[in-house]
């Protein structure tokens, strides 16, 4: 068992490999903080290059990150893309589909279950592996009496292939056998746990889309629900990763325009402005003309206490404060309902877009034939923007079906909840509360609801890239002072957190797992 552990474990650096039958097997090599050098090796393709916060942080290797090798391919058949969660320049494969783990564990059969056990050879791996499959009645029999000797990630996964298996005997009593396991206020995985937990129980009772409308925290007030948002803001450096990649990106575009026009399609508080404001104020020969139109729904409204004049005003105050002409529009809607008309486009302008965390949100051809997500994409195109700044999670949870896209979601957020552990202490009541209110209802979403109540649908840069590819974008190369300012941001951080630049995105990412992308298109 102890063996299979370390197969198992959510983020084991010290050997990690994802072989099929196209491709080659890749290895990490990690050595200690306290030394010099994290290593990647596998089959040629490109270079890139990773740094992070200090202590530095060297990798090296010949591997596009988003090559068919080792990578979530969306160019691959759905059970190959979805089961492997490799892609990106921080992260080898996060599954624990691997040839390897199938050895180890029908060495770990053999012993509980005798020679007779029987099992295929194929180098598709899961629990089912771990028992004989004469009769479901009977593995799942067996999985039961192996639940005390699970860890909390086995017994997890376990119950989800109880569920995807239609196992609702087996699924309850695994889920009366994790109750026991998981608590908010325990370790990450504990507390991603109890919030699995939850996603698993609203999927058997079809009250997905319920919980997910509960935990929108529509009984707080406005001001707790914000409070909670601020919390996350601080512990964590996603938000701050968004804001300060786009901002460096769109002031450089911007450099020798009169008049700008920003469109931010998820403004919330609009603090992002403020700060490039200031800088813009501070440009050699004076300030341009500032228009920004910002386009959000009622969720934020709810959070800012009110609409989005709320946002124009404050925006405004900080503005004449720093003596740069300023005007805003607000456009409360949400992407879905977005039309030409809605955002003001004026001759003369030069246009900037934002899309901060949010095109994740539409749903594209999977759920709708008007597809929002690439109909945004193609109107955005049409206003012939400057520059185009797009952050997003690094994850792939869009058309994976449920056990795939559960495994992804476990692994994602494993690391999301140890980056938010080091941050605060276990019986931080507000980080409870923020994990609940913030991070928990996306949680149950991926997990409990499917169609277009699934609005939580991430993709990985690489899909990204072709839709908007396909859209008629270019991308743009991200200069050195993009890099540099997301690494003197991560100083104030653990040293944990890192980042990478490959194939022209800029990734954040925490110990061996990339979470999110900055890049930028024209």
């Amino acid at each position: 068992m102890q063996q299979a552990e370390q197969y198992y474990a959510p983020y084991n650096v010290l050997k990690n490999s994802c072989k099929d039958s196209r491709s080659s097997g890749m290895q990490f090599s990690f050595q200690a903080q306290d030394e010099q050098f994290f290593t990647l090796d596998s089959s040629p393709a490109t270079d890139y290059v990773v740094n992070d916060s200090p202590p530095a942080l060297s990798v090296s290797s010949n591997r596009s990150p988003f090559s068919p090798q080792c990578s979530q391919s969306y160019m691959s058949d759905l059970h190959h893309s979805s089961d492997n969660t490799c892609g990106s320049p921080l992260s080898g494969c996060s599954g624990i589909d691997d040839c390897d783990l199938r050895h180890v564990l029908r060495e770990l059969e053999n012993k509980l279950l005798g020679p007779e056990s029987d099992t295929d050879d194929s180098c598709s791996c899961s629990l089912n592996d771990m028992v004989s499959k004469p009769a479901s009645v009977t593995r799942w029999n067996r999985v039961l009496d192996m639940a005390p000797g699970l860890n909390l990630k086995e017994l997890l996964d376990a119950c989800a292939e109880a569920v995807s298996d239609a196992d609702i005997s087996t699924a309850e009593a695994l889920m009366r056998a994790l109750e026991q396991r998981v608590s908010v206020s325990g370790e990450p995985m504990e507390r991603l746990g109890a919030y699995v937990l939850e996603g698993i129980r609203a999927r058997l009772l079809s009250s997905g889309s319920i919980i997910y409308k509960k935990l929108k925290c529509k009984e707080l007030t406005g001001s707790e629900l914000l409070s909670y948002m601020q919390v996350i803001f601080n512990m964590c450096p996603y938000y701050k990763f968004a804001y300060m990649s786009a901002n460096v990106v769109i002031r450089e575009a911007m450099m020798n325009e009169n008049r700008i026009h920003i469109i931010d399609f998820q403004i919330a508080q609009g603090s992002q402005w403020m700060f490039l404001l200031h800088d813009l104020a501070r440009r050699p020969g004076g300030p341009p003309f500032v228009r920004i139109t910002g386009v959000d729904d009622d969720e934020s409204a709810y959070a800012r206490g009110g609409g989005l004049q709320l946002v124009g005003e404050r925006l405004a105050e900080v503005a004449k404060s720093c003596g740069v002409p300023f005007e805003f529009h607000g456009a409360e809607l949400s992407g879905c309902e977005v039309q030409l008309e809605n955002l003001r486009v004026k001759h003369g302008e030069a246009l900037a877009v934002n899309f901060p965390y949010m095109l994740h949100h539409m749903p594209d051809e999977s759920v709708s034939t008007i597809n929002h997500r690439d109909r945004l994409l193609r109107l955005v195109k049409s206003l012939s923007p400057k520059i185009v700044t797009l952050v997003e999670q690094e994850s792939n949870t869009n058309t994976a079906p449920f056990l795939p896209r559960f495994r992804e979601t476990l692994d994602y957020y494993t690391a999301m909840f140890e980056s938010i552990d080091a941050a605060r202490p276990r019986d931080d009541k507000e980080r409870i509360s923020a994990e609940e209110h913030c991070v928990a209802r996306d949680v149950v979403n991926i997990i409990a609801c499917e169609g277009a109540d699934r609005v939580e649908r991430h993709e990985l840069f690489g899909k990204w890239r072709l839709r908007l590819m396909m859209a008629g974008f270019t991308p743009c190369q991200l200069s050195p002072s993009v890099g540099e300012t997301i690494k003197d941001m991560l100083k104030e951080y653990n040293p944990n957190y890192r980042y990478a630049e490959s194939e022209g995105a800029l990734y954040l990412g925490w110990k061996n797992r990339a979470l999110a992308t900055s890049s930028a298109w024209r």
